[in-house]
């Protein structure tokens, strides 16, 4: 640790993680507020438009489980470069003129950034005194989620004053500032580690993974070619399960699925991914009915940029929670801090469901949502880590990034489908009831959340809290 931090620039090592983080997470969501400006540019659909913010996520989720590993492995300084390297070049041919692929390449390569977000932890799990590094790696936890909230106005912004490539240009910009940031400070892993990655298993892991996440998003597909999806949805089981087998029989897995099986690890990881369901749906409502016209006979009618002003008492309030929450943790249990804060997002809901008649009460609703949000990102990787290896960090939280990115693509498919049902025919708006339902289902998302924090919390020894039980003490367990 002392050669670590003795390093020239390590005295930024901080800073750089969330830096990175915050990045790469606002870059990813360049493409909400810019569909619109995207069909428009490119004389495209908007379906098609849309692939600009789906094609990020797909790579993201996918590129992730094989990051964590050579993250964990001597190399992550060189993997942490490279894909910033990538995350430039993508960004460069965002704001190139060229033709739409090449918009979706570069979205695609902007997208494997988010797989930086687990190898950041790792890095100051293993560069930082414990006490700081869980502070850190809960902020970086939650600058990954609130990114959106940072990034979403400022494109919007530059969308209406300069065109698309300015608001492209934005993530360029920020983009390689990060590379020269990370070059600067990030240090090279410990030594004694591996790095072989299970190719097989990490191939049949992006198959089975991009083929959810499709089908996740695929409404129309499900809706116009059921045999088709069906048969998609058995090639994703089939690929997930060959998946599983390769990494329980290999000496380096991509992920450690006999750790992911621990009564901790799982917990977090189911609430997780239906607390991501939940989450996610809240937030594609609230944006959703804040630029609904007047003349569907509710909303708002915000333009782009004014919408994505609403995101920041989400972004705001999310950072605060984040930073409260390992302060918090010293008198609270993990498990507990998640079955509040799932709560809290479902109050959030509650909101939404019963009072949007003004701005005010949206807005209300909006920062409970990321104060609650905030708190489940700051509480999740001190569960998950409390029973695991410094060395497996990357891989064990690159897993839950996965389990999150999968649970936010099925909450914006589960909106999507009931505003759609809520749709009289002929009509291009739901019925306002379409956004009580949805907030309804959400609740019992968010109930289930809870119920399951709760269930992990009973299942808790003191033995496996990080409070009680130090990093070599995990260490000893596992080896």
């Amino acid at each position: 640790m002392s050669t670590a931090l003795a390093r020239p620039g390590a005295r930024l090592l901080v800073p750089a993680l969330v830096f990175v983080a915050l990045v790469v997470a606002a870059v990813a969501s360049l493409g909400t507020p810019l569909i619109t400006s995207v069909a428009t540019t490119f004389h495209v659909s908007l379906d098609s438009a849309q692939w600009t913010l789906t094609i990020a996520l797909l790579s993201g989720a996918v590129a992730t489980p094989v990051l964590g590993r050579l993250g964990a492995g001597p190399h992550r300084r060189a993997t942490i470069l490279v894909t910033l390297a990538i995350v430039v070049a993508g960004s460069a041919l965002t704001v190139l003129p060229l033709p739409f692929a090449w918009l979706l390449v570069g979205r695609a390569a902007q997208g494997v950034g988010l797989g930086l977000t687990a190898l950041m932890m790792g890095v100051a799990r293993d560069h930082l005194p414990e006490e700081r590094s869980a502070a850190t790696i809960a902020l970086i936890s939650v600058v990954s989620v609130i990114g959106a909230g940072v990034g979403y106005p400022l494109a919007a912004l530059l969308a209406e004053l300069g065109g698309l490539r300015a608001a492209y240009g934005l993530g360029l910009v920020v983009t390689a500032i990060a590379f020269v940031t990370a070059w600067r400070s990030m240090p090279a892993a410990p030594e004694g580690r591996s790095a072989r990655v299970n190719v097989g298993g990490a191939l049949a892991l992006a198959g089975g993974l991009l083929l959810v996440l499709f089908l996740a998003g695929g409404r129309s597909l499900w809706s116009r070619h059921l045999a088709v999806a069906v048969a998609l949805a058995v090639a994703a089981v089939l690929l997930l399960c060959f998946w599983t087998l390769s990494e329980l029989r290999t000496r380096t897995p991509l992920v450690d699925v006999r750790a992911v099986r621990h009564p901790a690890v799982a917990g977090a990881n189911i609430a997780m991914f239906v607390g991501g369901i939940g989450m996610y749906l809240l937030l594609t409502l609230i944006t959703r009915y804040a630029q609904t016209p007047h003349s569907a006979g509710y909303g708002f009618g915000l333009t782009t940029f004014v919408a994505g002003l609403v995101l920041v008492p989400f972004s705001v309030l999310g950072f605060v929670a984040g930073k409260l929450t390992p302060r918090v943790r010293t008198r609270i249990d993990g498990p507990l801090l998640l079955a509040g804060s799932a709560a809290v997002v479902g109050g959030g809901f509650v909101l939404f469901a019963t009072a949007r008649s003004n701005l005010a009460e949206l807005l209300t609703a909006m920062g409970v949502l990321g104060f609650g949000v905030g708190s489940f990102s700051a509480a999740v990787p001190g569960v998950i880590l409390a029973v695991t290896p410094k060395s497996e960090t990357s891989s064990a939280m690159s897993f839950n990034y996965v389990v999150r990115s999968v649970g936010y693509s099925l909450g914006s498919a589960v909106g999507g489908l009931v505003l759609a049902a809520g749709t009289a025919t002929g009509h291009l708006f739901p019925d306002e009831d379409a956004y009580t339902t949805a907030a309804l289902v959400g609740v019992a998302a968010m109930a289930i959340t809870t119920t399951a924090a709760l269930a992990l919390a009973r299942r808790r020894s003191p033995g496996t809290d990080p409070v009680t039980a130090p990093a070599e003490e995990i260490e000893k367990r596992h080896a």
